[in-house]
């Protein structure tokens, strides 16, 4: 190896490190890289931020503007709801909402279809009395399905069209993938159709304080009025009772936090507990024993909102969300934003800190009271995703023709090749803020700037591997394995190792890394690259196996109540679903010579 490929291996090898890592940020992380390759001269310093003007870049944030228009407009649920109420089996509901999901995903971003749906999976759960995690994580991962399809359905897919590009001089089109993603995602359907049997029974997720479906452990903190009863009684007084099911978990008297209270501590006015359990169990305890939530504290003490109707909304934070990372204390949520938060649940942690202390996270389930008429507006700038209630919803159906209308035109200028992705979509996200189907500032807040510093921050990077000799170089030594192998078990290992790798890296520095290896190893065994680079966009796609690899599974993981290892009762032998039947069908439509 020379001086520059040692230095781009190990460049490499660190990024991943960090990223593996997962104490700082993938935009700071590729960051540091892209500084670190200008510092030792592996990226030339003019071509330092060519990535930013890079088309990905532009496809990208572009797509996620038109993905959230299509969302705003309300259109999907208008022609969902009148056909929720006739599916009356558990089977057919999950096949519908994951078909749902799969095809929305074809053409919007995954995460973005995801949420559209939830609401719809939950007003399902609630009236077939079922639990909602029998139909979310088979959700996401028809979203992950259903973002094989077109180019723009997911990032691998247009890092690898503009790759190919690079090597052939014709980049992938925007229907390049449907031969293979179509045939995937309705393989994938079907087996989620009656695959969704595999996780447990009796799992209940974290939904609504109306009762629509049963939560296993929201937290949530109550003061004890100054004339309260319970002054002067204990702990064990204040739980007595036949099936309260609440369990007292913490106790707060002035700064002092104590834990796991004694039951024969004696409560005080103005004491604050911290209570666990179920929604229901919860609001009945709470009402039974004239405890005061901080919303009610307040609503009592105000007089400019007293002709206002205040309602409660159960919501999960998105992975753009400002809450997390951050506790309700540290945000001052009523004073900002005109909401409390009342209860937190997320999946497998019982909560003992103060309410305001907990650090929220991508997945947890929140309960927030405010002013009925301004909860959408307050849910849309915390970037939280409402669930159960239709009310509450954040879309809006007025203007919803128009985006449908700029979505199919944007669709058909890139299937006839009249004009490139890249200044189709965003000729697309200008028409929705000209036409007002999504204001200018949501546009904005649509946009995940991170993914896209990460994406322009690694392209010279990964190029510099290029550059260096330093792929071929890999290529050639995992070619003597592939040399063992005939065309289909070599185009199965690059599968197999980008689904590997894509759990514990973003999909898109996934295939950053892994296509210009894939491209240089078929190059090295003398086949064509396309199926190489098919597959690896596969791979890093469909990411089924842990809640962390992929938005969409953390989104779901608590509102489900599942397990880390719930995810590969489901996700393994989807897995190898993908895997059996993706090979087979790259080989059909991308032939090897």
């Amino acid at each position: 190896m020379t001086v520059d490929q040692t230095l781009a291996v190990s460049l490499m090898g660190a990024t991943m490190a960090l990223f593996l890592w997962g104490r700082m940020r993938y935009d700071i992380v590729a960051g540091l890289a892209l500084v670190t390759g200008i510092a030792v001269g592996l990226v030339p310093a003019k071509q330092a931020f060519s990535g930013f003007s890079d088309d990905i870049v532009i496809i990208v944030a572009s797509a996620l503007v038109v993905s959230a228009a299509v969302a705003r407009s309300g259109a999907i649920e208008a022609v969902l709801r009148p056909v929720a109420p006739r599916l009356r089996s558990a089977q057919a509901q999950v096949t519908v909402l994951v078909a749902a999901v799969a095809v929305l995903s074809a053409f919007i971003k995954n995460i973005g279809a995801l949420a559209m749906m939830l609401p719809i999976a939950y007003q399902l759960a609630r009236k077939g009395n079922r639990s909602p995690s029998l139909f979310l994580m088979p959700m996401a991962f028809g979203a992950l399905l259903g973002g094989l399809v077109t180019e723009i359905g997911t990032s691998p897919n247009i890092i690898v069209a503009r790759l190919r590009g690079e090597l052939t001089g014709v980049p992938f089109g925007m229907f390049d993938f449907a031969p293979v993603g179509i045939g995937l995602a309705v393989a994938g359907v079907a087996f989620l159709s009656v695959g969704y049997r595999l996780l447990p029974r009796g799992r209940q997720g974290t939904t609504g304080l109306d009762e629509a479906v049963a939560i296993t452990d929201y937290a949530t903190e109550a003061r004890i009025p100054a004339d309260s009863p319970l002054a002067g009684r204990t702990v064990a007084d204040l739980t007595a009772g036949p099936d309260r099911g609440v369990a007292v978990t913490g106790l707060v008297r002035e700064k002092t936090r104590l834990t796991a209270p004694l039951p024969d501590a004696v409560l005080r006015p103005h004491d604050r507990v911290i209570l666990r359990g179920d929604s229901a169990a919860l609001a009945r305890f709470v009402g039974e024993a004239g405890l005061l939530l901080d919303g009610q504290d307040r609503r009592l003490q105000a007089e400019d909102g007293a002709d206002d109707e205040i309602g409660t909304v159960e919501a999960v934070l998105g992975p753009t969300s400002i809450l997390v990372g951050q506790t309700a204390g540290r945000l001052a949520l009523h004073d900002r934003f005109d909401v409390t938060l009342l209860a937190v649940s997320r999946a497998g942690k019982r909560f003992t800190e103060r309410l305001r202390d907990i650090t929220l996270r991508t997945g947890d389930v929140i309960v927030l009271q405010g002013r009925e008429a301004g909860l959408p507006a307050r849910l849309r700038d915390l970037g939280a995703l409402p669930l159960a209630s239709r009310s509450l919803s954040l879309g809006s159906t007025r203007r919803g023709w128009i985006t449908l209308a700029i979505l199919a035109a944007t669709i058909t200028a890139v299937g006839l090749s009249l004009v490139p992705v890249a200044v189709a979509f965003f000729a697309a996200a200008l028409g929705m803020m000209l036409f007002r189907t999504l204001p200018a500032r949501e546009a904005y807040e649509a946009v995940e700037w991170p993914i896209l510093v990460m994406l322009a921050a690694l392209i010279p990077v990964s190029d510099a591997l290029r550059s260096t000799g330093t792929t071929d170089l890999l290529a050639g030594w995992l070619s003597q394995v592939g040399v063992l192998l005939p065309g289909w078990g070599a185009l199965a290992l690059i599968m197999i190792a980008a689904m590997l790798v894509t759990p514990f890296l973003n999909n898109a520095a996934t295939v950053l890394v892994m296509a210009p290896l894939a491209a240089s190893f078929a190059r090295t065994l003398g086949y064509r690259p396309d199926a190489f680079l098919m597959a690896v966009a596969i791979g890093a796609a469909c990411d089924f196996l842990t809640p962390i690899g992929h938005q969409c599974n953390t989104l779901v993981m608590g509102p489900g109540g599942y397990r880390f290892g719930d995810y590969a009762r489901l996700g393994a032998p989807l897995s190898l679903l993908v895997l059996v039947a993706g090979v087979p069908l790259i080989l059909l439509v991308w032939p090897l010579a």
